[in-house]
């Protein structure tokens, strides 16, 4: 259906009101928002749309007809986060898009621009070495496991037919170890490049939209990557999340994209090219050892030019910057393909005398890359504290280290999945034997650390378990003791132990939520004490764990060897799991409210550090959003509010901030169900933080928050105004009513995050908002439209 025509300039009038809702997780179709099997799409497409009820389009003419209440529009943005279920490969993603979170969770800085952009640095940096890490894992399985180990061991290449061509028992064309290696190469080639497709292809569909043009007067200043405090003297500026390319960082993507297309590029010509020369400078090879150095010192050249391009430049928010760096998008990722094609040229030079034994060396890639992230994650932590102990908020998450919290998870989710795949890799190809365990395996196998870092998984499951078990023992004891507190709320005569059990606790489980910071914190401290461990294990043994605790003991022994087994079947298992269950997530919509809320927090952030990430929906929602809202005052001059739940309080928070201000000032915020403080605020202080909140409080007419104790995720937005007009109105009742009543003959559900607007307050609150907003302000002829005369003081 077409959309329908948005109201003409005519259909001006001092009572026109429209309230504009947007869902939260989860997603939620036009009828169920409405309350009408009958809707109308205003504006929009199938992605992303505005929907009325079919009787309300064209209402703006007819205002008499809608006095008692507002015009209810329903903006639905579903689409952009869960659609048919191969969208589910994006969880293959999720390394990439916990790093890019980690970028967005530095602590709020005042005055601190160089520690700011050195925050922003590493986290690219930590981006790129998950990238490298991918590769490298994609050329282990393909280059060393399949076509050196594998192919070159006729036990192992029998009982694979398809390996027949590559097979030294053919001694055919492909026989010798480096064109092996260059067949075998087309394998991370071609996933690289469908990375760089996605990537590419995904900002075009998702986030291309292009924000409201309007100029930041605080645009002047020096083009940074990230937010700063304002120089002494200078006057307010606007909040990130309002700035004109915040949401719009088209040129950062591209850059970013070709820097991690080009060091995928980088890591399988290493993996061909180095190979090749080492064996011409430790052999009588015909190959000139010069070659090899030559292709060596392009590669690291061009290594080079890659960190140069990563640690450079980082984001453009104060202006719509559409400028796109072509000699870095076109030539770099270039010239790292065409370095890969001379790499494998160099490999399939004929040497007769080669001959592929034991593994590629690998081993010493792996771990030099775990130390790098590992010092990463040191230096990002030093830096976040030091931030936030020059402008400290105590509810914080982890007192400023939530982002190298959540960057060592990064690395430790990149680790345990490329790690799981060459595990389970190796041991299909080995049949019947275990891979580098004795004269019984057939190859050797994956490099030693990764069956080290398979075995610390288990202790690591092992430390999280006293934690969680406290946990649910204080869970418990909290539901014991809000018994009392319960029925004397409700102040019921004859209370149901039963019922008050379940409203205890549904209470004290939906407080478990501010508990994750400190299951964070413990998990990323452990990974990154256990990652350690592995990679010193691995050094100084060069075995996997079974064979390195040889002589001590047969517990020991036994003890080593389950651990390392069970790790390795636990990250095969849990790949294979993960997959599966983010299947599922797409076609089941419980399930996807499972997930969502996480998935949803992390797709929310434009992608600053890592341009592989699952797409941005805020760069389409907001934007959309933001011009629905001036469009609509715009022609009409009337009031809107806008009501957000859940997530979509945040983007709706995001789009008021999006405003010009005298636009701004005529919209009220109605958030319900909002994680916009207790978990955005906390997780994301420069951005949602206390300041920021009550920026956007004082910027917007009026703002109201509806919350409830039973809401896992929703909580108070914590901003007293102090002249008596709190945002935050709650805890509201859940459920209204304890038992029966005669207005409530049934029991009533306890709702949780769900159905806010059947508590009588929502509609008290937003027609109090409409009244706060006042007569509208004519328009002024040869002038901008003006807002309100001002905040109302009562």
């Amino acid at each position: 259906m077409p959309p329908a025509s948005p109201a003409s300039p005519a259909a001006q009038s001092s009572g026109a009101a429209l309230e504009l809702l947007v869902h939260g997780v989860g997603g939620a179709t036009p009828q169920e928002m409405l309350g009408d099997p009958r809707t109308t799409r205003i504006t929009g497409d199938t992605t992303a749309a505005v929907y009325r009820r079919t009787e309300d389009v064209g209402a703006e003419q007819h205002p008499e007809r809608h006095r008692d209440g507002p015009v209810a529009e329903a903006y639905c943005w579903s689409n952009l986060t869960s659609g048919n279920g191969s969208r589910a490969l994006w969880l293959l993603l999720l390394p990439f898009m916990v790093v890019n979170i980690a970028h967005w969770m530095r602590p709020s800085a005042q005055g601190r621009a160089r520690a700011v952009r050195l925050y922003g640095v590493l986290v690219r940096l930590l981006a790129l070495s998950l990238t490298v890490l991918l590769t490298a894992a994609a050329c282990e399985v393909a280059l060393d496991l399949v076509a050196w180990q594998c192919a070159g061991t006729p036990e192992c290449s029998a009982q694979r037919s398809w390996l027949g061509f590559l097979s030294t028992r053919q001694d055919g064309w492909f026989a010798q170890p480096g064109r092996r290696l260059a067949v075998a190469a087309l394998v991370p080639t071609a996933l690289v490049g469908l990375l760089w497709y996605l990537s590419n292809r995904t900002w075009s569909a998702y986030e291309s939209q292009r924000p409201l043009a309007w100029e930041d007067p605080d645009s002047a200043r020096t083009d940074t990557d990230e937010d700063t405090a304002p120089r002494p003297g200078a006057p307010l500026v606007r909040p990130a999340l309002g700035r004109p390319g915040f949401w719009y960082g088209r040129r950062l993507v591209a850059r970013l994209r070709a820097a991690h297309t080009a060091a995928g590029f980088l890591t399988v010509a290493a993996a061909v090219g180095v190979t090749a020369a080492r064996y011409d400078r430790s052999a009588d090879s015909p190959v000139p050892a010069a070659v090899g150095i030559l292709l060596e010192a392009a590669l690291a050249l061009c290594a080079t030019v890659v960190l140069t391009v990563v640690c450079h430049r980082g984001r453009s928010e104060r202006r719509l910057d559409n400028r796109i760096d072509r000699a870095v998008t076109t030539y770099l990722p270039g010239s790292a393909l065409a370095l890969l094609l001379c790499a494998v040229v160099h490999a399939c030079w004929s040497r007769p005398g080669w001959v592929s034994t034991g593994a590629l060396p690998g081993e010493a890639a792996f771990r030099a890359l775990a130390l790098t992230q590992g010092l990463l994650v040191v230096a990002l932590a030093l830096v976040a504290r030091s931030l936030y102990r020059r402008a400290p908020e105590p509810r914080t998450t982890l007192h400023g280290l939530g982002g190298p919290a959540v960057a060592m998870l990064a690395c430790a989710l990149g680790g345990v999945m490329t790690g799981g795949i060459a595990q389970r890799v190796g041991d299909w190809l080995d049949g019947p034997g275990t891979p580098g365990m004795g004269a019984a395996a057939d190859i050797d196998g994956p490099p030693v650390l990764l069956s080290w870092q398979a075995s610390v998984i288990p202790v690591l499951l092992l430390l999280l378990l006293p934690p969680l078990a406290w946990l649910t023992a204080r869970t418990v004891r909290r539901a014991r003791r809000m018994g009392p507190g319960i029925e004397a709320e409700y102040k019921e005569e004859h209370p149901e132990p039963g019922r008050t059990r379940r409203i205890a606790r549904t209470r004290a489980t939906a407080a478990l939520t501010d508990a994750a910071p400190g299951i964070l914190g413990l998990l990323s401290g452990a990974a990154l004490l256990l990652g350690v461990m592995a990679v010193t294990g691995s050094w100084l043994t060069g075995q996997v764990p079974g064979l390195a605790t040889d002589g001590t003991g047969p517990f020991v022994e036994s003890l080593a060897e389950t651990a390392q087994s069970t790790g390795s079947w636990l990250t095969g298992f849990g790949f294979i799991l993960f997959v599966t269950w983010g299947r599922r997530a797409y076609r089941d919509v419980s399930a996807r409210r499972t997930i969502g809320i996480l998935w949803d927090v992390g797709t929310f952030w434009p992608r600053a550090a890592h341009p592989f990430a699952p797409p941005c929906y805020a760069e389409r929602a907001v934007p959309d959003l933001s011009s629905r809202m001036c469009a609509w005052t715009g022609s009409t001059r009337g009031r809107l509010v806008i009501s957000g739940h859940s997530q979509g309080s945040v983007l709706a928070a995001a789009a008021v901030w999006q405003l010009p201000d005298p636009v701004r000032r005529r919209v009220a915020l109605l958030t319900y169900g909002s994680p916009i403080e207790r978990l955005y605020g906390r997780w994301f202080p420069a951005y949602f933080g206390r300041v920021p909140l009550e920026g956007l409080e004082r910027s917007v007419h009026c703002w109201r928050n509806l919350w409830r104790a039973t809401d896992p995720i929703g909580g108070p937005v914590r901003i007293d105004e102090g002249q008596g007009q709190e945002v935050d109105r709650g805890p509201l009742r859940d459920p209204l009513v304890y038992g029966r009543t005669v207005e409530h003959p049934l029991p009533e559900p306890i709702l949780g995050h769900s159905d806010y607007q059947a508590d009588p307050a929502f509609a008290v609150e937003r027609a109090a908002l409409l009244e706060r907003l006042g007569p509208v302000v004519p328009q002024q002829a040869g002038g901008a439209a003006q807002g309100s005369a001002g905040r109302s003081s009562g």
